[in-house]
C-alpha cells in the first residue's frame, strides 16, 4: 500500500522524491543516498524514483565497473541477482527509452549518469556514479544525480576486468533501493 501511495504521488508530482537511498551488499556494504536533480533531468529524475519506489532496481548488481571511472548498474531486466548474469548490461526495464536531458553539468566524482547505447535518446533505467572526473562525457550524457553521501560505500564497490570491467564472479548488489524526501 505505501508503495502504491509513493506511485500515485511520483505520478501527481515528479518533484516529490528528491533522491534515493541504495543499500549494498558485497565488497562494499552500506548505503549511498543520490540527490536526484530534478531541475536538470526531470525525466530521467522521475524513472529512477518511479523504478525505486516499484523495488524494480532492488537485487539488481553492478554489472560494469572500471577502476578510475565509474561503477554501472540498473538493469532491471537482466541485472538481478541470481539470474544469468551474461546479458548484464544489455536491458532495461519495460518503460519506454528517454530522451536526452543534457546540461552543463559536469561529470566530476559522485556524480551520477545515465546509461545509453550509441543513440543519445536511449536511456532507460541503468546509470553509472563516477568514481572520479570524466569531463570527455560532458555534454554527451545525462547527470540526473549526485551523491550526497556514501562515497566511501561506492569506492568499496568491486571492480570489473578488462577493458569493459565486467565484474567476473560475485558483483556487488544493490540490495534494496527506496526513494527518500
Amino acid at each position: 500500500m505505501r508503495k502504491l501511495a509513493l506511485l500515485l504521488a511520483l505520478a501527481a508530482s515528479p518533484a516529490a522524491a528528491t533522491g534515493i537511498a541504495i543499500k549494498v551488499e558485497g565488497e562494499a556494504n552500506g548505503t549511498i543516498t543520490i540527490d536526484l536533480l530534478e531541475d536538470v533531468a526531470p525525466g530521467h529524475a522521475e524513472r529512477i524514483a518511479a523504478l525505486a519506489a516499484e523495488g524494480a532496481y532492488d537485487g539488481v548488481v553492478f554489472h560494469r565497473v572500471i577502476e578510475g571511472f565509474m561503477a554501472q548498474t540498473g538493469d532491471v531486466q537482466f541485472g538481478k541477482m541470481g539470474q544469468d548474469m551474461r546479458q548484464a548490461g544489455m536491458g532495461g526495464s519495460d518503460k519506454p527509452d528517454l530522451n536526452a536531458e543534457f546540461s552543463d553539468i559536469p561529470f566530476d566524482r559522485g556524480v551520477v549518469g545515465m546509461a545509453r547505447s550509441q543513440n543519445p535518446d536511449s536511456a532507460n533505467s541503468q546509470f553509472f556514479i563516477m568514481f572520479d572526473e570524466g569531463h570527455f562525457l560532458n555534454g554527451q550524457y545525462t547527470v540526473v544525480g549526485r551523491v550526497t553521501e556514501g562515497m566511501d560505500v561506492v569506492d568499496a564497490i568491486k571492480r570489473g576486468r578488462g577493458q569493459n570491467g565486467a565484474v567476473v564472479g560475485q558483483p556487488d548488489v544493490m540490495t534494496s533501493v527506496t526513494v527518500v524526501e
